[in-house]
């Protein structure tokens, strides 16, 4: 019997995948997440969203009860995301723990130049907007901001156990001070177009851990 070798695939792109084949309620997640972390909630509508994902009204309230449902599946996957991150930075035993959160920043700087400072952070976002959300995004915000808090918190009681700040340094009040700060330099650095924001307000934060 004679046996067919097939061609090999010339070198480029991996060939496309049928849009059938992907996983409709995540790509309406993914462009949520794109959309407003550029323009936030109130001004987003749902076939805002339908015409850049290509999908009909029905498949969104398949997934998603109502846009306060589909706002709240976005926040959740966003600040898994986000967490994950953090946790990679701050738990990184390689660096030294005050390093750690350099390399947070840098690369949130790098992020927000990547895309021309147009994105900002969801969960900054939905909290300017909260006055105007339905109520149940309040605790949601709010929890998001409490984990993040609790992992720089850790972050910086390394840093006191490595002899980098003082011992009666309180890592709790240094952890929430700094996201309140960084969430006004992530607005000033949209603002401006410019990642300088960013690194005033990091060298501020760093200052403030010597005093």
């Amino acid at each position: 019997m004679t046996s067919i070798t097939p061609a090999p695939r010339k070198p480029g792109r991996p060939p496309k995948i049928p849009r059938e084949n992907l996983q409709t309620r995540e790509m309406l997640i993914r462009c949520g997440t794109e959309i407003l972390t550029e323009q936030g909630f109130m001004a987003t509508g749902i076939d805002t969203v339908l015409k850049r994902v290509g999908v009909p009204k029905g498949s969104f309230y398949h997934y998603f009860d109502s846009k306060e449902a589909f706002g709240q599946t976005v926040l959740e996957s966003y600040a898994g995301y986000f967490a994950r991150k953090l946790d990679r930075w701050l738990l990184d035993a390689s660096l030294a723990p005050l390093q750690r959160l350099r390399g947070f920043v840098d690369e949130a700087k790098a992020g927000m130049a990547r895309h021309e400072f147009r994105r900002g952070c969801l969960v900054g976002n939905l909290g300017q907007e909260v006055t105007l959300l339905p109520d149940s995004y309040r605790e949601q915000l709010e929890a998001v901001f409490r984990s993040w808090e609790l992992r720089l918190s850790r972050c910086l009681q390394a840093a006191q156990a490595a002899g980098e700040l003082a011992a009666d340094a309180d890592c709790e009040a240094l952890a929430s001070f700094f996201w309140i700060g960084w969430e006004g330099a992530v607005l000033r650095a949209r603002l401006v177009r410019s990642d300088a924001p960013l690194e005033i307000f990091m060298q501020g934060f760093v200052r403030s851990l010597a005093g």
